[in-house]
């Protein structure tokens, strides 16, 4: 698909650039950016890849499930899948919703500063935790991961905005390192509290995100004069659902892709929701050397991002996508017949190169798919099939754990053939970007 610098040009002055940071060369499609508005774009995944790192992912989860729920046969990962797919089911029901009322109301920011603060406030509420606190704990987790969530869908759909199509690789690939060099900082914060101190982890996640958000609130593009008022835009966005959904499906590669990313980003979130858990129920880790294992894991997933941002943009992001969501199948299924920590670090190190690339070619994937002024609309929609799809896998992992009386392992077939499934899909879709 080629690229017009004009409507790159016109796009730039529309969300409020500085004129005098915008070179466009009407010779070469190349349009450069503002060097600043990226930077602060990326850098809020350095800010925020905390809250996953060490909330959903390592230190939360097992403390839900050792100490929040306190039971070995199975039950605290039930509940905390359904914590997870709670969570996932009001983002996924909302994000269609509150992308319309963004796009109409131009409101992108003030959205992504709210939702940014709901999460931090269901974070800091967790020092009061104790065991036993089941509804206490699930309900701070889902208040905190709702706000996470739903600030991902305004964050996403600044991609178009800020870079032209041809650099578009690049600046997500560069998103997703800082955001795994983040998410590898916040681990080393926490460590030497996550044993005896676990209540001041939470307020460190707190600050760290907090703090390092501060260049994107203030660099981002304001938010522009919308058509309506935010009450108006939430009126005409509930009536026209609907027509989002059918200009979705209208538009054949767009809808082959986001049936195929339904299933896979399903697996990849169920994933990083059930590692820590995994890593100590199944190989034996305790509560730091799980810290220990994802710092490890966050080190191969940030050269896995910064590796194939070039090749997503020469090669296309269905390619990258091809390759790496095999790789993510194999390594599911060896998962399930490993034994040992050795074995599971060199299968977590491999794997790990995958998710970020594979995070990062999704969102290069939609975005290039995306018809001009419906950004934020469509990364909504792109919002909602990741995270309705996301209810389903933790569901089924806790479920199949529960079934199999606490064994974890029945669990990786799942996700194996959750990725199956998104990469025969993925066949489906068009790659405009393909060289």
């Amino acid at each position: 698909m080629g690229v017009d610098p004009g409507r790159s040009f016109a796009l730039h002055r529309r969300v409020g650039l500085d004129d005098r940071l915008i070179r466009a060369n009407e010779a070469s499609p190349t349009v450069r950016v503002d060097r600043r508005t990226v930077g602060a774009w990326a850098f809020f995944d350095f800010a925020n890849s905390i809250y996953p790192a060490v909330v959903t992912a390592t230190v939360f989860s097992i403390f839900f499930v050792d100490v929040v729920v306190g039971s070995d046969d199975g039950r605290g990962e039930l509940w905390w899948g359904r914590a997870v797919s709670l969570s996932a089911l009001v983002v996924a029901l909302a994000s269609p919703l509150l992308g319309a009322i963004a796009d109409r109301s131009g409101a992108r920011k003030r959205f992504l500063i709210s939702f940014v603060a709901i999460c931090l406030v269901g974070v800091a509420m967790m020092p009061t935790l104790e065991a036993g606190m089941l509804a206490r704990g699930f309900l701070l987790f889902v208040i905190a991961n709702i706000g996470f969530e739903s600030a991902l869908v305004f964050y996403n759909a600044y991609l178009p905005d800020i870079a032209p199509p041809e650099q578009q690789g690049r600046v997500s690939g560069l998103g997703f390192g800082l955001g795994y060099l983040g998410s590898t900082l916040g681990l080393l914060v926490v460590l030497p509290f996550a044993s005896d101190r676990i209540e001041v982890v939470w307020l460190l996640v707190v600050g760290f995100f907090l703090l390092f958000s501060i260049p994107a609130f203030r660099y981002l593009p304001a938010d522009n004069v919308g058509e309506m008022r935010v009450s108006q835009a939430a009126a005409r966005g509930a009536s026209n659902l609907m027509q989002v959904v059918a200009e979705v499906w209208r538009l054949k590669d767009l809808r082959n892709f986001l049936i195929a990313y339904f299933f896979f980003i399903d697996a990849v979130l169920t994933i990083i929701v059930m590692a820590g858990v995994v890593a100590q129920e199944t190989f034996g880790f305790t509560r730091q050397g799980v810290i220990v294992l994802f710092l490890i894991v966050q080190c191969s997933a940030m050269a896995g991002a910064l590796t194939l941002g070039k090749p997503t943009d020469s090669l296309g992001p269905k390619k990258v996508l091809n390759g790496m969501l095999s790789l993510w199948i194999a390594a599911c299924i060896a998962a399930y017949f490993v034994e040992g920590q050795t074995a599971f670090y060199v299968l977590a190190v491999v794997a790990g190169f995958g998710l970020g690339s594979v995070q990062s070619a999704s969102r290069v994937f939609m975005s290039s798919l995306i018809p001009e002024g419906k950004e934020a609309e469509m990364f909504g929609f792109y919002a909602f099939c990741g995270k309705s799809s996301s209810v389903l896998g933790p569901l089924l992992f806790g479920g199949a754990v529960y079934l199999a009386g606490g064994n974890q392992r029945p669990g990786f077939l799942v996700l194996a053939s959750l990725f199956v499934i998104g990469l025969v899909l993925l066949q489906r879709a068009g790659d405009p970007r393909a060289a």
